[in-house]
């Protein structure tokens, strides 16, 4: 055994990982596995709706619980009101609006060869 931590850290950094496809080192291991982990603050939303749960389009209008990831498990964090208000929650953003063009008008006829003259 080393005499100090560095000594013992250092020791197991250059062990070996047996994998599949051969052995790796383990401090590559290391950033691969924290790479594929789930950031912490990550947040979903699910549907507080009788059954099971469906995708967000099945009841847009059912209150979602949004959730957070802290590193170990799932933490409630608040409950949205539909399924827009959950987006906004889950993405940490204000909703989107429409704002006109000067100019533009999608109905106005155009001299495109699908158009009918």
């Amino acid at each position: 055994m080393a005499g100090r931590p560095g000594e013992l850290l250092g020791d197991l950094m250059e062990a070996k990982v047996n994998r599949n496809d051969g052995e790796i080192p383990l401090e590559e291991w290391w950033k691969g596995r924290q790479q594929r982990r789930r950031p912490v603050g990550q947040r979903r939303a699910i549907t507080l709706a009788d059954g099971p749960q469906h995708g967000a389009h099945v009841s847009p209008a059912a209150p979602r619980l949004i959730l957070e990831w802290d590193g170990f498990a799932w933490q409630p964090v608040t409950v949205a009101e539909n399924y827009p208000a959950a987006c906004r929650a889950v993405n940490h953003s204000e909703a989107a609006r429409a704002v006109p063009v000067p100019g533009y008008s999608p109905v106005k006829g155009g001299g495109g060869r699908h158009r009918r003259r």
